[in-house]
């Protein structure tokens, strides 16, 4: 799998290079690319070579005359079994030190790309989306090819759906700052074109616009997302350029900025709703059975004890303005609360992706120890080496370990599960399988015990011609 994805990278190595890059820049970025897709890689690595090797040794008889020479099968994998040990613990600290080092190097390169050749986000003759705008040129130049002729853009504004806006210019310059996510468009002599949407839907008809003419515009691009590209589709971002105690740390303060912001958004909506008053004693309470008011119109006191009463001693108009206010207050709080839902989600979002980052280091070692116990005995039960059977099974296996942790990550992020749950669920569900397929192996017995469902069968239907043989 990681050999295909090189073999897709290399295919436009030399175009990139040949027009935009340099090879020592292309080969840089490979080079930060790697240790990346070592926690997809190495796993599968370790399943296949145990598979292939076992099957081999089972294929020629090996083991037949390692067991007629008094070693069993624990002590033939004893030696592997210190190397895989000593592998799973390299693989954790290759996890903890090399691969947020690539990560971070691998980013900070694409910031370099970037502010280097700004035009690279722009192919000529047809249209590139970038942040809000839709940009489509005839020709670039110059030395970074900064320098474009003949530019169209359809611009999306927030409020509106749809490209209601179109701007054309004869030239434009492509403009980036050193460590900024912004991006500078200058137009020179052009129009600005802005269609207008009358509540009217006669006047619509008439698809009314706005034109201006300008001799110099610029655009300002927001290219945050451009550093966000994944390369294992799944959202790259800082945390996994952290290592362990730099997660650790992190979580306690994403943690304390969460709770923190639900304390002060519950104080918040307590002193909208007039619950709590500022500066009140939340342990302070209040005896609200015995309300005593007076109208401000005559010297009648009332005497109430419970809200409706209080409610009642208003007149029709009064209480109507009450009804409207509370209403208005309501739909205020509510709609606050839909937008900090949002914020909250996103916030227990970044930390449930901060938490399996943390669990993942860990995860990927004993991985690496649980698939090698899965794939020796298999390969021992199968007698089958090579990259034929061998190499299907072991992707097969690997396919369905690599999924559920997608999906269970997937999960984890929409807080649908455990962060936790998430990182090590597809560790723990072939932990089983290995052990069983060592017993098996160990004992010299196939994968499924056949005769238990076979001999069955064949006594019913035995019994059963015996008693048509004995009424004839």
């Amino acid at each position: 799998m990681f050999i295909f994805v090189l073999q897709g990278v290399w295919l436009h190595i030399d175009e990139l290079a040949g027009k935009d890059l340099d090879y020592e820049i292309v080969a840089k970025f490979l080079f930060y690319l790697i240790p990346i897709f070592v926690p997809m890689v190495l796993p599968l690595t370790i399943l296949v070579t145990s598979i292939m090797t076992f099957g081999s040794f089972s294929e020629n008889y090996e083991f037949a005359a390692m067991k007629s020479s008094g070693i069993s099968l624990q002590r033939a994998m004893r030696g592997l079994t210190l190397f895989i040990g000593v592998l799973s613990i390299v693989a954790f600290f290759f996890a903890n030190n090399v691969i947020p080092w690539a990560e971070y190097k691998s980013i900070n390169l694409r910031y370099n790309i970037r502010d280097m050749k700004p035009a690279m986000a722009i192919v000529e003759g047809s249209f590139n989306q970038l942040g809000d705008i839709n940009i489509k040129v005839k020709e670039k130049s110059g030395e970074n090819d900064q320098y474009l002729s003949d530019v169209i853009i359809h611009k999306n504004k927030p409020n509106r759906k749809g490209n209601y806006t179109v701007i054309k210019a004869e030239r434009g310059e492509l403009t980036s700052g050193k460590s900024t996510d912004i991006l500078s468009l200058i137009l020179y002599n052009g129009n600005y074109y802005d269609e207008l949407l009358p509540k009217d839907y006669q006047e619509r008809q008439r698809k009314p616009y706005v034109k201006s003419y300008f001799e110099q515009y610029r655009i300002n691009i927001d290219l945050s997302s451009f550093n966000e590209v994944d390369f294992e589709k799944e959202d790259r971002s800082s945390q996994k350029m952290l290592d362990v105690s730099e997660l650790k740390i992190s979580i306690d303060s994403l943690s304390q900025d969460l709770n923190e912001t639900k304390t002060d958004f519950t104080q918040n909506i307590l002193l909208r709703s007039g619950i709590k008053q500022l500066g009140e004693n939340p342990k302070r309470t209040v005896n609200k059975t015995n309300i005593v008011t007076q109208k401000t119109n005559d010297t009648t006191t009332y005497k109430i004890t419970n809200i409706e009463e209080f409610f009642a001693s208003y007149s029709t108009r009064q209480q109507q303005q009450i009804m409207n206010i509370a209403a208005g207050a309501v739909r205020g709080t509510v709609s606050n609360i839909s937008g900090k839902k949002q914020i909250l989600r996103n916030k227990v979002r970044h930390i449930n992706k901060t938490e399996i980052q943390l669990h993942e280091k860990y995860a990927l070692a004993v991985a690496c120890f649980v698939l090698f116990f899965v794939g020796a005995p298999l390969g021992a039960i199968i007698r089958k080496g090579g990259l034929g059977l061998p190499m299907v099974i072991a992707i097969l296996l690997f396919l369905t370990y690599h999924f559920i942790g997608i999906f269970a990550k997937n999960s984890a992020e929409d807080n649908t599960v455990s962060p936790f749950v998430a990182a090590w669920i597809s560790t723990l569900i072939m932990l089983p399988l290995g052990v069983y397929l060592t017993y098996r192996a160990t004992t010299d017995q196939g994968f499924v015990n056949t005769d238990g469902i076979t001999e069955p069968v064949k006594k019913f239907f035995g019994k059963l011609f015996i008693n048509k043989q004995d009424k004839k």
